[in-house]
């Protein structure tokens, strides 16, 4: 073996580089599952962005390591690949930046996003893959190579699991995107400085790394003023609030009376046309019931439909269960939220729970005599699981015998095959279901179900009021769904199953059957 300049490392310089491994380790993964998310939000395809990402960066991973074996020779090689390592560091550093904020600015100008998040996840993926077995070249020339090998992939894999677990519980919900990325930018630099203080790198190096810090750290610095501006072209009214937290990107807009709620870049409501909506949603089902009681809230977080429940004289308890905690506070404390929903989740009737519906569900007690389920559209597996066999199950189980249980189910003209699916689904526990809809102009036809057990006859459905879009001649008319919301006699969908998300599919695709 050719003998290096830097051969024998010391014990001090080989912590340095495998801590720099294991750290640019944790960095990469952190980039990669930032960009999937950043895509999830900008494109609304979770399962395809996570796809892209993963499947690409480990290809690219493969190419850099196949890369890596024509780098370094001369009479130094040692100091090549040391050199080599250093770069690959330094070039770490501005992907970071530069990579969530070229997507943002792709999407604002409509450019091709999916071509740009496959570009820098393949930059990222060779990066890394360069590293392992460089770092294994610099150690094999004090230990035996299976030693080399062995510590540097555990230190590698030990990094990405650091990363891959600060992400979702640390960085996205206490910092956002931007802010994640500027900091991230620095972690490579610091290893960069740490390598050029131990190691000989020589004069011009250890110049571009103190030149690399300021700079890097000045752009980080401005990163997150300058991705608020370009996210706030990417709304048609003024951003009163934005909140990133640990399941989702929360934005609140403003013009005049229009207050428009968005997560990850959907419109979730507009209040000029939101009661329609939560009308619709709520009084069928507790009109058709006749005597609601108790009543458990699905999803719901902003507190509208927690409204209209709270117009009922008759209701005592309502459970509310809300995946975020931070549109909780939110819709507490936002001033102009706080006022479109009228403090309802600071009535005394109302018991807030946190958590994920699927799992709190099986820890309720006692049964509703109304279900309503308030879930975003079932775009994604996890989402469409809260439409399932067993998650009605669930519910079933807290279902009083004369109950009623409802849901959203997306639009019935764009998406006809998910209300038929949910239908469908519900049939499967021997439900008896009668789909309705309503035109809320910020979405056109909207849809729900509203489904009992076989054999109830509900009485006719009086409502003891009148709202601003319902009344006792619009409850009247709601049922049935027009043809044209209904998929054509003898087309048929499959119920929607844990294992079998085919509500997913059927949302993605929407109206054209033929895809």
């Amino acid at each position: 073996m050719t003998r290096t300049a830097l051969a024998p490392l010391t014990g001090l310089q080989v912590r340095v580089l495998l801590a720099a491994a294991a750290l640019s380790s944790a960095v990469s993964l952190v980039l990669e599952l930032m960009l999937a998310t950043q895509a999830s939000y900008l494109l609304g395809d979770h399962a395809l962005a996570t796809g892209v990402v993963v499947g690409t960066f480990l290809a690219a991973m493969g190419l850099g390591a196949w890369v890596s074996q024509f780098l370094a020779g001369g009479d130094d090689p040692g100091l090549v690949l040391l050199r080599l390592f250093l770069a690959v560091e330094l070039a770490l550093a501005p992907l970071c930046l530069l990579a969530p904020l070229a997507l943002f600015a792709l999407f604002r100008q409509g450019g091709p996003v999916w071509l740009g998040l496959v570009v820098f996840t393949v930059l990222v993926g060779a990066l890394g893959g360069m590293e392992v077995p460089l770092l294994t070249r610099l150690l094999e020339s004090r230990q035996q190579l299976r030693v080399a090998l062995a510590r540097v992939l555990a230190l590698d894999y030990l990094g990405a699991l650091v990363g891959s677990l600060l992400f979702p519980l640390v960085l996205l919900p206490w910092l956002g995107l931007l802010p994640t990325a500027g900091l991230l930018a620095l972690v490579p630099l610091a290893s960069s400085a740490a390598i050029a203080a131990v190691f000989p790198v020589g004069r011009r190096w250890r110049w571009s790394v103190a030149a690399a810090l300021p700079v890097i750290a000045v752009a980080g610095w401005g990163l997150v003023p300058l991705g608020d501006r370009i996210e706030d072209g990417l709304y048609d009214d003024p951003v009163v609030s934005r909140i990133q937290s640990r399941h989702q990107r929360i934005v609140l807009t403003r013009r005049r009376d229009d207050l428009r709620l968005f997560l990850d870049g959907q419109l979730q409501f507009s209040s000029l046309d939101e009661y329609r909506y939560h009308e619709a949603l709520v009084h069928p089902a507790m009109a058709i019931q006749g005597h609601p009681a108790r009543v458990l809230l699905l999803g719901a977080g902003d507190g509208l439909a927690l409204r209209e429940v709270l117009r009922w004289p008759g209701v005592g308890q309502v459970d509310v269960v809300e995946l975020d905690p931070v549109m909780l506070r939110l819709a507490r404390e936002q001033p102009f939220l706080r006022r479109l929903n009228g403090a309802s989740l600071e009535d005394r009737r109302v018991r807030l729970l946190v958590g994920d519906a699927f799992e709190q569900v099986r820890q309720l007690r006692g049964t509703y005599d109304v279900i309503i389920a308030d879930f975003p559209d079932p775009a994604t597996a996890p989402l469409a699981r809260l439409y399932s066999v067993t998650f009605y199950g669930r519910l079933l189980r807290r279902l009083a015998p004369d109950g009623i249980f409802v849901t959203q189910a997306s639009t019935p003209f764009f998406s006809p095959r998910v209300l038929a699916s949910i239908q469908a689904t519900l049939a499967e526990l021997d439900l008896q279901t009668r789909p309705y809809g309503v035109d809320v102009p910020s979405f056109g036809p909207w849809g729900f179900v509203l489904a009992y057990r076989r054999g109830i006859r509900p009485g006719p459905a009086v409502l003891p009021f009148q709202g601003r879009w319902i009344d006792q001649g619009q409850l009247d008319r709601l049922f049935p769904l027009s043809r044209d919301l209904t998929l054509p006699p003898g087309e048929r969908v499959l119920p929607n199953r844990l294992q079998r998300p085919v509500l997913a599919d059927y949302q993605r695709r929407g109206r054209w059957r033929d895809n």
